[in-house]
């Protein structure tokens, strides 16, 4: 079946992992995404409802224009993608004009600009809550048009929210399944990555939300969690069913070594009845 793929460029997209997340991922009404992202996960499966959280309130706000006005969205959209935008000096220009804009409508327009013409799909802010992710240079940049009227129509059935994971896990009810992909824990203890955004995730975080999950499947609702295989991650779900796949991943500073990293799928599964 042909994936649906999302229309940001996101670090540590889901997209590689679809095929093991739809094999392990419990059925049920509703699909709760603490961590929605790109959101990937949420355009290939089929919830008849879905509740879609992150922190970041740049990406909410812009899923909920793209939601509820694609047409204008996409038509102010296209324009930031010529030949004379994608230049450096322009590119800068843009992102000032980002982290000085109040404005949600074009800020969700050179949010994607950002995204788009970035640096390898980066979404990093400063200390101020400023976007700092330097001039990408690539010859084309793609206009995803396809991928943002597909979001809009599938977006119909879910409602975004921007606030924590221990919020939106606790919208979950006896209809629900939750899928969490925090940012991942380091693989040692220079390789920190996390910080995407100005809270980056702490290791009391990553387990609290294995904390979560253990009351949630007392509860009888399911929880599936995706991060690196460390001895660190093996312990904060020793109550969940491991599954460990492979991913091909960058996992140096220069994108250069990209080598296959083993992930676990952590599965909180209510015991049978």
């Amino acid at each position: 079946m042909k994936k649906n793929r999302a229309f940001l460029k996101w670090a540590g997209g889901k997209y590689p992992l679809l095929d093991d997340i739809g094999r392990h991922l419990p059925k049920g009404e509703c699909l709760i995404e603490p961590f929605v992202g790109a959101g990937s996960v949420f355009l290939n499966t089929s919830f008849s409802r879905y509740i879609l959280a992150d922190i970041n309130s740049d990406l909410i706000s812009l899923y909920n224009i793209v939601k509820d006005s694609p047409d204008d969205y996409v038509h102010h959209a296209r324009a930031l993608f010529a030949p004379e935008t994608n230049q450096s000096e322009v590119y800068y220009r843009l992102r000032e004009e980002f982290n000085q804009c109040q404005e949600p409508f074009r800020r969700a327009l050179l949010f994607l600009y950002l995204n788009r013409h970035g640096y390898n799909g980066l979404c990093r802010y400063n200390l101020r809550g400023e976007f700092n992710v330097p001039f990408g240079r690539y010859k084309k940049p793609y206009f995803p048009e396809a991928e943002l009227y597909h979001f809009a129509e599938k977006a119909q059935n879910a409602f975004f929210y921007c606030e924590s994971y221990a919020e939106s896990m606790a919208r979950a009810d006896a209809n629900s399944v939750v899928y969490c992909d925090p940012p991942y824990a380091p693989l040692s203890a220079t390789a920190n990555f996390t910080a995407y955004h100005t809270n980056s995730f702490s290791l009391e975080q990553q387990a609290h939300l294995a904390a979560i999950a253990e009351n949630l499947v007392q509860n009888r609702i399911p929880v599936l969690i995706s991060n690196h295989d460390t001895l660190l991650t093996r312990e904060w779900y020793s109550q969940a069913k491991l599954h460990v796949v492979k991913v091909r991943r960058s996992i140096s500073s220069n994108g250069g070594t990209r080598k296959k990293v083993d992930e676990l799928l952590a599965l909180y599964r209510p015991a049978p009845l």
